[in-house]
């Protein structure tokens, strides 16, 4: 059986810790999979900057995409990449520079999602070099009533850039005072006001990775090493098929394999308010306990895609989500249906069978690694980045150990199974 090599490419800017125990655990997998007639092997390399010819091909049958939502050289090749070359992109280049917060609001507003109201407002100041910017201003802006405005949208509400990330520019508004404060210090950016959903007993982050969906409880108020919780979220079964329907149709419908859909749960029902986050957080810092999960859910992914020569969707259909839009049925079925699509175009059934067949001993590579010295070297390596020198070790120390504690409950989850029929597993 001939021999070949699937190349992994990884896009970066200042990731540290997932690269490089991503990195550790395809070579401790040493993967030789029959596909084809062919026994594939999967390398991985870090991506260079540097000038190219437009024709020039590249080795990659796969990128993971975590730099050109930002840096355009680099985006302007990955464009290239994936039209001539196949190259299959984790995120579609094209849905991450175009949809920002704005049309994705819109969008599920139209699949009848249950989006908090939302107005958008001119903004405070503007660039004074564009030449038509005076005349246009004098022909058609119309003067409004900021306070108006919002009464409109109703308080408390949020402030925010209709194409921000990270929480940048969000402010908590209660009041027309307040209101017309942050208005003032808005400056430039073009600003959402949006709606709080209050009171909400449950705010949930839904971590999407091709067709894997990891639902975590997060807290906003929290210091950043704490906003995802470690515990598992106070939902069922049937909340927790909500979350990852609404997760996977935002992706699939966006073109994006790994997004964040942020929720809050009110009365029962679950309000997606924050979901255009193509490139998500994926550092330990933020991540901890979580971050082992991220990481291979990732590779799960990549390999696949890698493996099979999965083939990139390089246009947006948004058809048969609206078709489905226009029926006259409850939005829980809407939903339901939407995932559905979601799922066939992300080869749920196919990816699963895969897994299942080339992937088995993925579960005891990772239990060993996740307690390697590469793996807290790694941590190390990301805190030393972010943190004083004077915190560096207890910080690496935390991080670190919270990794042990999702592998201590992964062992438990993988045992319970053997306990008894009884036996339930613990959440992702």
């Amino acid at each position: 059986m001939p021999t070949t090599t699937r190349w992994i490419g990884l896009s970066l800017g200042a990731d540290l810790c997932w690269p490089l125990c991503f990195e550790h655990l395809l070579r401790r997998l040493d993967l030789a999979i029959p596909w084809q007639g062919e026994e594939v092997r999967v390398g991985v390399e870090r991506v260079t900057i540097e000038p190219f010819d437009l024709q020039q091909g590249t080795k990659y049958t796969v990128v993971l995409d975590r730099l050109t939502h930002w840096y355009y050289t680099s985006r302007e090749w990955i464009k290239k990449a994936v039209i001539l070359d196949d190259v299959y992109v984790l995120n579609n280049p094209w849905a991450v520079q175009a949809m920002e917060k704005h049309t994705t609001y819109a969008a599920m507003l139209r699949l009848g999602m249950p989006i908090p109201k939302t107005w958008m407002v001119p903004p405070k100041e503007y660039e004074q070099s564009n030449p038509d910017l005076d005349v246009t201003l004098r022909r058609y802006a119309k003067l409004f009533d900021l306070g108006k405005v919002g009464e409109q949208v109703g308080y408390p509400l949020f402030m925010k850039p209709y194409d921000g990330g990270a929480w940048r520019g969000v402010s908590k508004i209660d009041d027309e005072a307040k209101l017309r404060a942050a208005y003032d210090e808005s400056g430039k950016s073009v600003m959402h006001l949006q709606a709080a959903v209050a009171p909400f007993d449950l705010f949930v982050r839904a971590i999407g990775m091709g067709p894997q969906v990891n639902v975590v409880k997060y807290d906003p108020a929290a210091p950043l090493h704490d906003r995802y919780r470690m515990e598992a979220p106070p939902i069922d079964a049937a909340e927790r098929s909500w979350l990852e329907d609404t997760c996977l149709t935002i992706n699939s419908f966006f073109g994006w394999d790994f997004n964040s859909c942020e929720s809050l749960r009110k009365d029962g029902s679950f309000h997606p308010i924050d979901f255009a986050n193509a490139c998500p957080d994926s550092q330990v810092t933020s991540l901890h306990f979580h971050f082992p999960w991220l990481v291979l859910a990732k590779l799960r992914w990549a390999v696949f895609c890698a493996v099979t020569k999965r083939r990139m969707r390089q246009t947006l259909d948004w058809e048969p989500f609206y078709a489905v839009a226009r029926e006259e049925l409850p939005y829980r079925e809407k939903l339901t249906r939407y995932a559905a699509i979601a799922r066939e175009r992300l080869e749920a059934d196919r990816f699963a069978d895969f897994c299942a067949e080339h992937l088995g001993h993925l579960d005891a590579v990772a239990d060993e690694f996740f307690a390697s010295p590469e793996c807290r070297e790694a941590v190390h390596l990301k805190v030393e980045a972010l943190y004083p020198e004077h915190e560096v070790e207890a910080f690496t120390d935390l991080f670190f150990g919270r990794i042990q504690r999702w592998r201590a409950e992964q062992a438990e989850r993988r045992a319970r199974p053997a306990a008894g029929a009884g036996a339930q597993p613990l959440p992702a």
